[in-house]
């Protein structure tokens, strides 16, 4: 069986699993799954899930080369790291401190930036170039900025649509929870379609606000990538955004693994 590579992002209410193949030089993501995050959870039950995950395509863990992970949720860290000593009899290059990114951090301080943007970051400047902004769409919708020196500057932090959703409707006994779809209007003749009004339409103009502030901030046209559950649909609807990666943080790992872990810039290989 060809290498293959274990890229893991532990976020706050997804995981994200991918399996790169570098079977022919070329690495191409074989495999890739979103399971929920819970904090309760075992790393027998990780483990069991993993096996799982890897019978549907008819794979072996056995074949996992080498790990690498970017964690959010402190507790899981070492759960997720006994996994990997359980099933691959390794440990994962974690995404941390002392990872070599390519990438200049000017964060006052660098230990503070998530390992999710760092990855994305990444993986945007190699995708687009720079200057970049990323913008994943997640528990919390983040925007990352890459200087045209290649710098990560920061960004911006705001609630996630579902976050500010779910908080919407705990506090207002009148409003119930919508899907989030287009409606025929802007001005909703229902509860329903205001409310869907609101959240597609007002969720876009705020990304659009963000971007253009950004970019006068920057001092350049910055190219726009966007990832995460809803980034399709609010792209839809935005009028900065670019490019929609819905793999983007997973390609992110996959370079930082090649930037850590390879050899004269050949693909991961098992360790003897």
């Amino acid at each position: 069986m060809s290498d293959l590579l274990l890229a893991v992002d532990v976020g706050n209410t997804n995981v994200s699993i991918g399996v790169f193949d570098y079977g022919d030089g070329v690495p191409a993501l074989a495999h890739h799954w979103r399971v929920g995050t819970r904090r309760e959870e075992t790393s027998d039950e990780v483990a069991v899930t993993l096996r799982a995950l890897f019978e549907q395509t008819g794979d072996r863990v056995e074949g996992i080369a080498n790990v690498i992970l970017s964690c959010v949720v402190p507790p899981l860290l070492p759960i997720w790291e006994r996994v990997c000593a359980k099933l691959f009899g390794r440990a994962p290059l974690v995404v941390g401190p002392g990872t070599r990114t390519g990438l200049p951090v000017r964060y006052e301080n660098p230990r503070e930036v998530g390992a999710d943007r760092i990855v994305n970051s990444v993986a945007a400047l190699e995708l687009m170039g720079a200057p970049v902004i990323a913008v994943d769409f997640g528990t919390a919708t983040t925007f990352d900025c890459i200087s045209d020196q290649g710098e990560y500057l920061g960004g911006a932090i705001f609630p996630g649509i579902h976050v500010s959703m779910e908080a919407l409707f705990e506090r207002a006994s009148m409003l119930h929870r919508v899907e989030i779809a287009r409606p025929r209007s802007v001005i909703g003749r229902t509860t329903t379609a205001a409310l869907q009004s609101g959240l597609l339409f007002g969720y876009a103009g705020l990304v659009d606000s963000m971007i253009e502030r950004i970019r006068e901030e920057l001092g350049a046209q910055a190219r726009v990538v966007a990832t995460g559950g809803l980034a399709q649909r609010i792209a839809g609807e935005a009028k900065h955004i670019e490019r929609v990666e819905p793999f983007l943080t997973l390609e992110g790992l996959r370079i930082l693994f090649e930037k850590n872990r390879t050899e004269g810039g050949a693909g991961p290989r098992k360790e003897k």
